[in-house]
């Protein structure tokens, strides 16, 4: 199956259960090996779609690539991610998540891939979460370079996250 362009995001909610919850594997290099029919469904992706693609097939515009950086540092490094993320689904919908991100390992330890489970938040952490994202974007588009974009929302969101005197952890799990 051919991939599609992406899309412009709608401004309309995807529609995803609170009961409900979306869970990906991916490879070490974060490409879509596993998806439940729950990703599938909100994503508006089929699985030929989505297999071998890489994870940032669903990423949404407004989700600050410092965040993404800041997950990228934590598993690379072996630890457990857990954030909060707004996706794009393939017609243009968005859909938030509270994921949990971790490496899957083999049985001499060595990493071969990644497990995400995903869940809907409760519309208040979003709600205190939209803010400091949409400050961390700007900050991030204020450069024409995008590296230097990056560095600025990265030194931005670790000054936000010293100026509460918290882990990115504590953060996370405050809101």
């Amino acid at each position: 199956m051919a991939a599609r362009a992406r899309p412009n995001p709608t401004g309309r909610e995807s529609p995803l259960g609170d009961e409900e919850l979306i869970v990906t594997k991916t490879d070490p290099q974060g490409r879509i090996a596993y998806a439940n029919d729950v990703f599938l469904r909100v994503s508006d992706l089929h699985l030929a779609e989505a297999l071998g693609q890489p994870h940032s097939l669903i990423r949404h515009p407004d989700m600050p690539r410092s965040v993404f950086k800041l997950m990228w540092d934590t598993i690379g490094a072996g630890g457990e991610f857990f954030g909060y993320v707004v996706n794009l689904a393939t017609n243009g919908d968005h859909y938030w998540v509270f994921a949990h991100v971790t490496p899957s390992r083999d049985a001499a330890g060595r990493v071969t891939g990644f497990h995400s489970s995903r869940r809907k938040p409760d519309p208040a952490q979003v709600a205190r979460i939209e803010p400091i994202y949409r400050r961390l974007i700007e900050e991030e588009r204020r450069h024409d370079d995008r590296r230097a974009g990056l560095q600025a929302g990265t030194r931005m969101f670790e000054a936000m996250l010293a100026e509460r005197k918290v882990s990115y952890d504590a953060f996370a799990f405050s809101l």
